[in-house]
Parts: structure tokens; sequence; C-alpha cells
């Protein structure tokens, strides 16, 4: 495969035959939506440079994606279909908006009438656990969107035991199957839909993206994130108001963000009150004339508050590696939040200038709030289109958002990396001219930017 190019095919159980039970049109002109044709692409590059005809034309050219949406001819007979839904995880906003909008469409539009809710995600399908699934109907569902966490119930781990899964699908006869979840769910959806196909089964494995960091690839974003944002702005806030209100008064909040600091980034833009963001991906050094410590301390001398937003997962080379993994196989981290509390206080308090600080860490009042109107629309069309997907016969494929169109990706290709901010790119350096805070704060950026240049191979 050549540099940037994706095989963005998606797999089908076979050819779609059936008549599709939702009216649509095949004409313009007459108010009424029209079917989505297979032949309906979304190109993925649309950024063009100065090389492009001459190193990136066929990545220019060839990454078409298609697009999603109801077909003319489905592959599954309605009145036969057995669908099931599980969420996995951790809870995000959105959840429930997510399997309502499934159900209603699976119910509505097509006359689905046997849906299975899978309770405590994978774990649900482990035979000794004796989880019973719930039988879903649009009254069951109708209101579970005004509720935050997930209707299912959720958890972490079983998601490798792919063998045991695919038989409780077979055992339960599902032909369809929505796994609502983040990258270590969705790596474990793929590897149920590959089991499914070597068994010769005819089950549709649709994913819809769920995690509240953002950090999946080829995407737009998942949803959960725009309501993780409008609440940790919150949180901001009232840091900002206790530090302004103290002599030396400092805010530290603490948001979600392991690997990537999307929900750190977007916060600060969007607060206009950080005067520090640190996040996963910009490494800094606490101490020395250019480390953070001092660069606190200089803020402090200028404008006698300060307010610092703070990614969990920024500043790992400062704790002690506890070498763990939770249930879902994630490294556990060090928690960065209290590590910079002590050292802030301790670094102010050997300098005989005493500071007011006020820790907050909104990360579960977060998780479990109801999805707000941004992420409540995107939920309502993740799970429609995921249901038109799944009945035209397409499979191991996730639902998403590319240049605002919804589209159909491989999951092989959303589970290949994280998404991750670029400090050379627009988003990173709005935030540094935002907060004012030095480009590195290093003492020894030399070595941080040839560290850099190797592993990206610049």
């Amino acid at each position: 495969m050549s540099k940037g190019v994706y095989n963005f095919k998606i797999s089908q159980l076979g050819e779609a035959k059936i008549p599709s039970p939702i009216k649509l049109s095949t004409k313009h002109g007459n108010f009424i939506s029209n079917y989505v044709h297979d032949n309906e692409f979304v190109r993925f590059n649309i950024d063009i440079y100065d090389n492009v005809l001459e190193e990136q034309a066929e990545a220019y050219n060839s990454n078409f994606i298609e697009k999603a949406g109801p077909r003319e001819k489905i592959y599954f007979d309605p009145t036969n279909v057995h669908a099931a839904i599980c969420s996995c995880g951790g809870v995000c906003p959105g959840i429930n908006d997510v399997i309502r909008s499934i159900v209603l469409c699976l119910w509505n539009r097509y006359g689905v009438r046997h849906i299975s809710g899978i309770r405590f995600g994978y774990q649900g399908l482990l035979p000794e656990n004796e989880f019973e699934p719930i039988q879903l109907t649009p009254e069951i569902v109708e209101n579970i969107h005004k509720t935050g966490g997930t209707f299912l119930s959720s958890s972490r781990g079983g998601g490798t035991r792919t063998s045991d899964i695919v038989d409780s699908l077979e055992k339960m006869n599902i032909n369809m199957f929505f796994v609502i979840g983040g990258d270590g769910t969705q790596k474990g959806s793929l590897a149920i839909a590959n089991e499914v196909e070597k068994r010769g089964l005819k089950i549709s494995v649709i994913a819809i993206p769920k995690t509240i960091d953002n950090d999946f690839i080829m995407i737009q974003k998942s949803f959960g994130f725009d309501t993780a944002v409008a609440k940790a702005i919150d949180a901001v806030v009232t840091a900002t108001n206790e530090a302004r209100s103290f002599p030396n008064g400092i805010g530290l909040v603490k948001l979600m963000g392991r690997e990537s600091g999307f929900i750190a980034v977007h916060t600060t833009l969007a607060s206009h009150e950080a005067d520090f963001c640190l996040i996963p991906e910009i490494p800094f050094d606490m101490d020395g004339e250019k480390g953070f410590l001092r660069q606190l301390e200089k803020k402090l001398a200028e404008q006698h508050h300060a307010v610092i937003v703070t990614a969990e997962g920024a500043g790992q080379e400062h704790l002690m590696a506890t070498g763990q993994k939770d249930a879902s196989g994630n490294v556990k981290l060090g928690d960065i939040g209290i590590y910079l509390k002590d050292r802030i206080e301790q670094y102010f308090k050997e300098k005989n200038n005493p500071v007011s600080l006020k820790y907050v860490d909104p990360s579960y009042v977060i998780r479990a709030s109801v999805a707000n109107a941004a992420d409540a629309i995107y939920c309502e069309r993740l799970g429609t289109n995921a249901v038109h997907a799944a009945m035209a016969g397409r499979t191991k494929m996730l639902i998403g958002l590319v240049h605002n169109k919804y589209v159909h990706i491989p999951i092989e290709l959303v589970v290949a990396a994280r998404n991750k901010i670029k400090p050379e790119e627009s988003l990173w350096r709005d935030v540094l001219e935002s907060t004012g805070q030095p480009i590195l704060m290093v003492n020894d950026p030399e070595k941080i930017i040839s560290k850099y240049k190797e592993e990206h191979k610049c």
C-alpha cells in the first residue's frame, strides 16, 4: 500500500436483494429523501499541499469512504432479524441516546421486533455470568436519553474471550451486533467480527465510536466529547473564581485524557481562563529555570493568580510507574492532579511564598452527565446510520463523521493508532496563544526536539 493510501473497502455479508421497507426516493425534486447508493463516497484527503501531485497524488485521488445511510435494497429480512446492543468501558454522555436511536430505527423504520440489550458489556455474553439480556422496545427506551450513564450497564474486560462471545451470539441467533465503545472495545469487536467471518456466520458487527477522550483516528470526533468540554468549562470557571478570590490563588483542574489531550485543549480554548494547559503529548520539567514551577511562579508574580488545566495522562514521566493494567488492558496512570497539587504547595512553602490552591477533579461528574444538544444530535444520527448499515449487510465497520458526512469506515483502520494533539499544528499553536505559556517548559529543549524528530521520523 502506498504512503497515505488506505483501504476503505467495507466488508459485506452478501448481496443485498431485499427491497427496503423504508420508502424513499431515487429522484430529485419531490421533497422525499433519497436512498444512498453504493457508489456515493466522501473523499478522505481534502487538504492540498505543494507536493500533492508529486508525492501524494495517489493518496489524494484514491482515498474514498463509503457514505452512510439507507439503501434501496437490504440484506436482512426484518421479520427474521434478532439484533443485539451492548455498551462497554467507562460511561460517557450520550450512550443512552445511541441505544434509543438504534432501537427506534430498527423498530419503527424496519419493523424489527426482536432486539436484545446485552447487560454489562462483553461480560453479559460470557455464560458464567448469567446476565439475562433485556428485551428492548420503543416504550422501554423512550425516556432513557434523559438520564446519564448507560441503561444497559457497562463493564471492562471480557472482550478478549472472542470464541465464548461468538458462541453466545450464535446460541442467541443474533444476526446484528451493535457495539458501543472506545478503542479497546472496538479492538474486541473487530476480533469478534473476524471470528464470525471465520465460522461463516451471517452476523453484522457494527461499531459506534464512544470515547470521551476523542482519540479515534480517521473520524472527526467520538460522541460525548462536546458534552465533556461543556461540563469541563464549568469546572474551570469555578477554579478561576476561587483563584481570583485569594492572594496567590491557584486553580488546578484535572480532566480526562489518558494519551490524548483533546478535552484539556478544547476546554482551555473555550474557557479563556487557563494560564497553563498540560497534556500527554507535550513533556515538561517540574524544576529548573525553564520548568513548570518557575513559570507558574512568574505568572503569580505578574497577575497574582493562576489557573492550570491538566489532562490525566500529562506528566506521567514524573510519577512512579505502576506497571499495572485495568480490566480493559489500559495502563493504570499515576494521579497527576494530586502530584501537581503537592509539588506546587511544597515549592511555594519552601520559597516562603504561601499560595491558596484549590484542586478540582470533575471527571466522573462529567462522564455520567446527560448529553448536551450537540452530542444528542450526533448520537441520534450515529444510531440510525448504524442500523441502515447493518440492514444492508455491512460488517466489520464503524459509523463516523468525516468532513461533516456520515460514513462507513473499517474498524481495522480506526483502531490502528490513537489520535493525538500534534505539537506543530494550529490547534496547539492556538492553545499557546490563549494561555501565554512557553512553547516548551523544559530545561534542555534540544533533547526533547531530537527525541520527537526520531519518533516521528522528521
